[in-house]
Order: structure tokens, then sequence, then C-alpha cells
């Protein structure tokens, strides 16, 4: 099935082939169809799968160019997947003239408060700043159309229960209501079911499918020794570019700076790093204009960036699911990839909870120091 026959118009379509986009991908070929039709959807899916796009795809098409009010709200957890679809909508935009507010933390909020006074079609947030603009009275939710709650698993995780109920509260008791995660679990269909009318739920694929294109590593190393053997690695590797994941924000900064001591092209994202750096970053990042990325998990939550070759788990992940969430940025659409994980004597025990998941045993590899 392509997108002609999913009912995407033509401008859409133009928009779509200039970036390279021709066939849909599972989650927006079972999605599509019924967001447009205007049904509630729970969509179990991970990044990378193209889930942004089957949700705006079918909105875009919904979405009235004329009206004036706030007809699409999206909410998502993080600054960086609010920029991200943000971006995705903005090249859409060439094909439907709507417009489009970004409201995160970071941002200048009497700009976003002066856009406001405009017509604004479709609202793209972080819980936070939106609430910030729902007590300052200025965004208006009551006729929206169309309420998307994206990366609902991580939006639980960090704590936003209460927040995305509060917006909720906000709305129209008669919109259409899209709840997208990577994993669909008794919390998130929880949220979901309270806020939803006979929702249709749409699975893709868990990204362990894709495992096959990646080659894995482990380096069982000591706490002491991990600098060293991880700079050895890289040494050896010389990816082009790279992310290398740290478990906390105090471990990305350390390691960082250590790296550029040691004369490697490299920049750190964590929550911490103010906005417009981050975006800086992030921009270099995918021009290729910096070679190794250092991320913790939550900075990284939906990164999606083509090229990257390597992913070096500096810090063992929290789980299997954060561990194939993490490898599961290389070795997309087809092309190989590598990840090497750095296991300490401590490690030990969750490395043999990942592999029993992934049903193999990681092959090892061997550091000279």
């Amino acid at each position: 099935m392509d997108f002609k026959e999913l009912g995407i118009s033509e401008n859409i379509l133009d928009v779509l082939k200039s970036a390279g986009i021709t066939n849909p991908t599972p989650i927006q070929e079972e999605c599509i169809n019924f967001i447009k039709n205007g049904k509630d959807v729970i969509g179990e899916a991970q990044t990378g799968t193209g889930k942004t796009l089957a949700f705006l795809l079918p909105i875009f098409e919904n979405i009235s160019a004329e009206s004036d009010f706030i007809q699409c709200l999206i909410i998502t957890p993080t600054r960086e997947l609010a920029i991200q679809i943000t971006d995705e909508a903005m090249k859409l935009k060439k094909a439907k003239e709507i417009n489009i507010l970004a409201a995160y933390g970071g941002k200048d909020i009497d700009a976003q408060i002066r856009k406001l006074k405009g017509a604004v079609h479709m609202v793209i947030a972080t819980p936070g700043r939106l609430l910030d603009h729902l007590s300052r009275q200025t965004v208006d939710l009551k006729k929206l159309k169309t309420l998307v709650i994206d990366e609902a698993d991580q939006m639980l995780l960090m704590g936003f229960k209460n927040e995305v109920e509060d917006i909720v509260a906000e709305t129209s008791k008669s919109r259409q209501t899209l709840c997208f995660s990577a994993t669909i679990d008794s919390q998130v269909k929880k949220l979901a079911y309270k806020y939803m009318k006979d929702p249709v739920t749409v699975s893709v694929k868990k990204e362990s499918v894709t495992l096959e294109n990646i080659k894995q590593n482990v380096v069982e190393t000591t706490d002491r020794q991990k600098q060293d053997a991880l700079c050895k690695v890289l040494d050896e590797d010389r990816p082009f570019m790279a992310i290398i994941f740290c478990r906390t924000k105090v471990r990305v900064d350390k390691l960082e700076e250590d790296m550029h001591t040691r004369g490697y092209n490299c920049e750190k994202i964590h929550s911490d790093v103010v906005q417009n750096k981050r975006e800086r970053i992030m921009k270099s990042f995918r021009k290729g204009d910096i070679q190794y990325l250092i991320a913790s998990d939550v900075a990284a939550r939906g990164l999606d960036i083509g090229g990257v070759s390597h992913i070096y788990n500096y810090d063992m992940p929290e789980n299997t699911e954060s561990y194939i969430h993490r490898i599961g940025r290389t070795g997309r659409a087809g092309e190989e990839g590598y990840t090497c994980l750095f296991a300490a004597p401590k490690d030990m025990k969750t490395l043999e909870e990942i592999e029993e998941a992934i049903g193999f045993k990681i092959e090892r590899r061997t550091v000279e120091l």
C-alpha cells in the first residue's frame, strides 16, 4: 500500500517525495486511515518506526487552515522530542500553510505568547510549558479536535501523570485522542483508556527485530580501566558518527571533559545543557561536524539521527528495554550497525539478563591496554 492509497493528498505526497519518503512504514500503514477517520488510536511503536508521520500526516489532512483556533495539541515529555516533531511538522507546512507553535522550556515564553495572539492551528509542547500557558490563559484548548500523547511510557516514567491529567481537563470532551508509546504496559493502558473512546490498538514489531543488522560486542573491564578501554576501542574503530551513553548527567560531564582533554571531537547533551546550545549541538552532530555525542538516556530519548554507525554503552543500561532502545539507533533502514558495551564486574547480572532476553551470549571483545 502506498501513501496515495492511504488518502494522502498530492501536495503532501510531493513534500514526502522531495524528502525521499516513498513508502509508508508499517505503523503509518496501520494508523493513517484510523486517524484520518477520527478514531482514537493507541499505537505501540518505538523511535525509528516512523510514528511521528503516522500521526502528523492524517492530522495535516484533517486540519482546516481557514479556522483560527488550536485544532491539534501534541504533548511530549522532552524538549528534544518537541523539537523533532516540530521539524517534521514544519516540512509538511510546505504542503499546507498552517500555523505551528512549539512550546517548551528554554524558549522565550513572551515570543510564544505573541505568536499565540495570532491564529495557531497546532501546538507541540512539553507538559510544564503548556501548563504555564494555560495558567496565563494564553492557550485555549476548548475547541481542540485532536490530542496526541507521545511517548506515554516515558511521560509516566518522568512523573508527568498529573500534568497530563490537568491538560486533558482543559480540552473538549468530543476530541479525538491518540496515544503513542514504545511499550504499552498497564500504566499506559490505564492512562489511555481513561481518556479514550473505543480506541483501536496498533502495534508494530519491537525494535529487536532489527538487531540482526547490528554487530554487538562486550568489553569486560573495571571501573578504573573503563575510560582507557573506551578510548582504545574508539581509536581502533574510528567511527564517522557515534553516540556514547552514560547513566547520569554527572557521568556525561566527566566523560566529556576527559575526552576533550584527550583531544576527541565530542559534545554532550543532557537536560542541564541549555536549550539553544543543545539545538546547536544536535545540528552540528547531524551535519557530521561532531564525531562523538555523549548522552544521558533521557536526553537521547527519541533522537532519530541518520548516519549513526556506532553506539557505545559506556555505562550499563538499566534493563534490556533500555539496551535495545539505545542500540536501536544504529543499524537503521537495512544499514549495518555496531554497538559495544563496557561491563564492569558489578554489571554482570544485568548483562546476563540482557543476553537472556535477546537470546544469545554477546561476543566478547578483547582490548589490549
